[in-house]
């Protein structure tokens, strides 16, 4: 029997609607797509290649005329590029080809399908062909949605245009037979909904569904309808709502499909929102109430979570008398139900005891702590009796069920502390706690460990009730609990099982958390167990966040260090090992430490101790490590205060300048070129407040007022205890603190000096002194204010004339600590010495020094050596 042929073919289509055949072709649903050939013949090239002489809109349209489906799906992929560029040529040329092409290629399937129908298919390469066809028109379908949707975003054209152009298209295709095709282009139309007017909503949109809804339309017709008309809810006024939505709605929660049923109460919600609290009570509520009561599990399961979430529009009568009885069925009836309605239930308890805090009587609210605790020991207490290889596969997927439910609980333990008042906590709750903490499986104990925080909040006073379990969680055998923030041993160990993992992501996330410890633990432990650490994996780690993050955390660390000698010697080693380092990966991470100084130091404090050795780098032979300064120098110039820095910035005007003749990188000068123009546009800011840089200024001032502070009362500290013989207790520095006054800025009696030059004679009281002392003691244990949170400073040395002249930081031998496994070691690099004497000296500048004195012209000692070093790095990159 011969075929028929395409003409009677297309004829017999013509009769039947698309999904009527694709019914019949359960067998033929595309699983996989077939595998194609890589190599193209000489023949497939030559259809694959355009003119490249052709514009955007010519090469659109040829592809979409003549191209083979690929390029087609490309064409559509780039519509959004297509209408930003030229909107009104796209619509007139590209567009109507789009429709084309996709009503050609559904035509196209049909008589396939048609053929395949009456042939048997018997071919392998017919049914390959089929399949291609029919995944190709998948792709196109949503690449078409994602595109017609990103275009709505960028907002190319008005709505009305969009409507008139887009919208029939998406409408054609919600009811297209693949799930993940007909779901893309229903995203796109409820998008569409928020921007269209109601005029064109009621009659493009809302009026077809009335036919679309009915129980003659297919399943998936009606389930479109129930989303639909969620979203329509939020555009009409209560009485449209009222008058054209509800029937539809009444008519969906009584459809006989219980997947309809579902979807319709589910997007209940929306519309009890859009028509307010009266007509809820009236007409969402029943209908809520009826359906709790529905033969169907999922649809049962949908109007619990639809109450649960509607709670708070309900007055306290609908809540005790209606709702109440319904939530204790519906608990009571959960252990004999399927345990997927106690993963819900689980999930809901914490917003549901919220919602109805108030409403239970005490044997109700003892009954539902009960239920509760039940739940958060779920499966724990069964014995399976069998063999941990011959479990049956019921079994599995019961426990799983009962790690959701248990993971759930965890989640909602901060909501049931307020349920039970944090004053009961050890009474009613501990216990259920050290279970969860204790739990065998990973998620629910990681769950926990997320709500630690919140739970340490809402015990106050009473948080040491839940040391124990904190330590527990930070000893955790899984890495994914590593990343809460506290006890010394248990972070050390934490991060270095971190860095051994493959899991990057979560070692940086674990050094950013690190940023936190200056609240937490003191400023010497801090140094002694975890900057070291810091250095070694800014130098010897191989993932750039992971670098940058423990740079960041590192400047953090210097910042809120109480010590000068200790924020002296770390100043050193990233100016000696990193700058002047022979990597040139260390100086590329020389500069992002220089651009986290920038952000959480004054600019005082970069100028003094990081601005010469930053731009020292115009020089260095990696031409990388030239073109990075040359991003950072828009940042370097923006510390400089004028006339105080006047020096600094004729510095930095000579190392452009030599970047500028001497450059003979192609990129690096090209960058250079820009930088100078940028450069150029940029305003100084002035040693007096100026209006336009008034809040800057103040911020910087801020910083600059807590870095003194830190000195002033590092130098407090040293004469009490030399007067004392013994440093004051922390709980009488507490008790102070508590009776003192942090002062909002700097008051003008305290010099703004370097302390320890001879010129900066303390003129403030001992009073004032005193109130210092006090708050610093209690530095570490205040919270980052929300504005200035990473600040602090160290101060200046003894002023100098020169432009670039290393002074003697005061370090001696004897002030100096042995450091063991714990303590600072430098690399084995002849660039950097091992340890520091008495000699070290550290880079510092002046500000409002007047003249400066050339580098060049200086016959200082101290500056040859760095002279050499930085020559020997020129010799080998």
């Amino acid at each position: 029997m011969h075929p028929p042929s395409p003409a009677a073919a297309t004829m017999d289509f013509s009769q039947n609607s698309l999904f009527g055949y694709m019914e019949d072709l359960q067998e033929l649903t595309i699983i996989e797509r077939p595998v194609r050939r890589s190599l193209k013949t000489p023949e497939e090239i030559e259809r694959l290649t355009v003119d490249e002489d052709l514009s955007d809109i010519e090469r659109a349209v040829y592809l979409l005329s003549a191209g083979q489906d690929i390029q087609g799906t490309s064409v559509i992929a780039n519509l959004p590029f297509l209408m930003r560029q030229n909107p009104a040529e796209t619509l007139r040329r590209v567009l109507p080809k789009v429709r084309v092409h996709e009503d050609a290629h559904l035509f196209t399937q049909r008589v396939w399908i048609s053929l395949c129908l009456s042939r048997g298919c018997d071919s392998v390469e017919e049914k390959q062909e089929l399949e291609a066809l029919h995944v190709a028109g998948v792709e196109m379908q949503l690449t078409a949605a994602v595109s017609f949707l990103t275009i709505l975003q960028d907002e190319s054209v008005s709505a009305h245009t969009y409507a008139h152009s887009f919208l029939q298209v998406i409408l054609l295709h919600l009811e297209h037979r693949d799930a993940g095709v007909s779901n893309a282009w229903l995203e796109t139309l409820l998008s569409v909904i928020e921007v269209l007017p109601k005029d064109t909503l009621r009659h493009e949109i809302l009026n077809p569904l009335v036919s679309k809804a009915q129980l003659s339309q297919t399943v998936q017709s009606r389930l479109v309808s129930c989303k639909i008309l969620g979203k329509l809810t939020n555009k009409f006024d209560a009485l449209a709502i009222k008058r054209e939505i509800l029937p539809l709605v009444k008519s969906l929660c009584q459809d006989v499909e219980h997947e309809v049923r579902s979807c319709m109460c589910r997007q209940l919600e929306n519309i009890a929102q859009g028509i307010g609290t009266e007509l809820s009570k009236s007409v969402v509520l029943p209908e809520l109430i009826e359906l709790s009561r529905d033969e169907g599990s999922s649809v049962r399961l949908a109007a619990f979570e639809t109450l649960v979430n509607l709670l708070d529009i309900f007055d306290t009568d609908d809540r005790s008398q209606t709702i109440l009885p319904v939530v204790k069925s519906f608990c009571e009836k959960s252990f004999k139900a399927d345990e997927s309605i106690l993963i819900s239930l689980s999930f809901h308890l914490g917003k549901l005891c919220h919602g109805l805090y108030g409403i239970f009587t005490p044997d109700q609210h003892l009954r539902f702590l009960e239920f509760y605790k039940k739940l958060c020991t779920l499966g724990l207490q069964q014995e399976n009796g069998h063999n941990e290889n011959q479990i049956p596969p019921q079994i599995l997927e019961q426990e799983k069920k009962y790690i959701s439910v248990r993971k759930n609980c965890a989640y909602n333990f901060p909501a049931m502390i307020v349920f039970v008042d944090p004053k009961n906590f050890h009474m009613e709750l501990y216990s259920t706690f050290f279970c969860l903490c204790h739990d065998p499986e990973v998620p629910v104990r990681y769950t926990i460990a997320i709500c630690f925080y919140e739970v340490s909040k809402l015990l106050n006073s009473g948080v040491y009730l839940i040391h124990k379990e904190l330590i527990t969680l930070l000893q955790d055998e899984s890495l994914e609990l590593s990343s809460l923030p506290d006890l010394v041993p248990a972070l050390t160990a934490a991060e270095q099982r971190a860095a051994a993992s493959l899991k990057w992501r979560t070692h940086e996330k674990l050094l950013q958390k690190y940023a936190c410890l200056p609240q937490v633990i003191s400023s010497d432990q801090i140094y002694y167990r975890f900057l070291q650490r810091m250095f070694t994996i800014m130098m010897t780690n191989n993932v750039l966040p992971v670098q940058k993050a423990a740079s960041r955390t590192l400047c953090i660390f210097l910042r809120y260090n109480r010590k000068q000698e200790q924020r002296h010697e770390v100043i050193q080693k990233l100016i000696e090992q990193l700058g002047q380092g022979k990597s040139y990966w260390n100086r590329l991470r020389f500069l992002d430490t220089c651009e986290f100084i920038i952000e959480i130091f004054s600019k005082s404090f970069f100028c003094k101790y990081f601005f010469l050795p930053a731009i020292e780098l115009t020089h260095d032979p990696v031409a990388n490590v030239r073109m990075k300064l040359c991003y950072l120098l828009p940042k370097v110039k923006s510390t400089l205060k004028i006339p105080a820095d006047k020096h600094l910035l004729q510095q930095l005007e000579m190392c452009v300048r030599k970047l500028l003749c001497q450059e003979k990188d192609k990129d690096v000068l090209a960058i250079v070129k820009r930088t100078v123009l940028e450069l150029d546009r940029m305003e100084m800011s002035m040693d007096a407040f100026q209006k336009k840089f008034y809040e800057k200024d103040l911020l910087d001032q801020e910083k600059e007022r807590e870095e003194l502070l830190l000195l002033e009362m590092e130098q407090l500290e040293k004469e009490k205890q030399q007067n004392d013989g013994r440093p004051m207790s922390d709980k009488t520095f507490e008790k102070k603190r508590r009776d003192s006054k942090t002062p909002t800025s700097l008051p003008k009696s305290i010099p703004i000096s370097v302390p320890g030059s001879s010129s900066a004679t303390p003129s403030t009281s001992k009073e004032i002194k005193k109130s210092k002392l006090i708050r610093s003691q209690s530095f570490n244990n205040q919270a980052f204010h929300a504005k200035y949170g990473n600040l602090d400073k160290c101060t200046t040395s003894k002023s100098s004339t020169a432009a670039y002249t290393p002074s003697v930081s005061g370090l001696s031998k004897t002030s100096m600590i042995s450091l063991t496994d714990d303590s600072f070691r430098t690399r084995n690099t002849s660039s950097a010495p091992s340890s520091f004497s008495s000699n070290t000296s550290l880079p510092s500048t002046s500000r409002g020094t007047g003249n400066s004195i050339d580098p060049k012209g200086s016959g200082s000692k101290d500056t040859q050596p760095r002279k050499a070093t930085l020559k020997s790095r020129k010799s080998n990159p």
